[in-house]
């Protein structure tokens, strides 16, 4: 508790500075923004070039789309070795890096791609939906030609 001298609670000065103050907490505790939490979408890999990079889209939104190969190896517990490919579809937009990658990325070539996954729906000439995924590329960065 305060002391009462000091701030004299009688008087209708210090009534009102109390009450403005007490509305100015409530506005503010009211209007704080609510709090967007953080997320991370990365990909990072390394493999080989399937195929010789495409250009696509249109003059507006022109993009490079390439396929691209990396395999996990394992061993049964009969001792047989063996490695499982998977293939990812990589999608460039950034202008710079798009044109590099068109003009030198060649198949078979190994290669490191750091990037976000994204998710789409295409329809198919036979009129089924399928869901596709792709990398779409922040970086590539280029190793030795076989």
């Amino acid at each position: 508790m305060l002391p009462r001298k000091l701030f004299g609670f009688g008087s209708t000065l210090l009534k009102n500075s109390l009450y403005q103050c007490s509305q100015h907490i409530n506005y503010s505790s009211q209007a704080e923004p609510t709090r967007m939490e953080k997320t991370i979408n990365n990909v990072t890999l390394l493999g080989r070039v399937g195929g010789e990079p495409q250009k696509r889209g249109s003059g507006e939104h022109p993009v490079v789309q390439f396929s691209m190969a990396t395999h996990t190896n394992y061993r049964y517990e009969s001792g047989e070795f063996m490695q499982r490919t998977e293939w990812h579809r990589i999608s460039v937009f950034k202008p710079n890096l798009r044109d590099t990658v068109l003009n030198y990325l060649k198949k078979g070539q190994r290669v490191h791609v750091t990037g976000k996954l994204t998710y789409g729906e295409v329809k198919g000439e036979d009129g089924m939906v399928r869901t596709t995924a792709s990398v779409i590329a922040d970086d590539v960065i280029f190793f030795q030609a076989k």
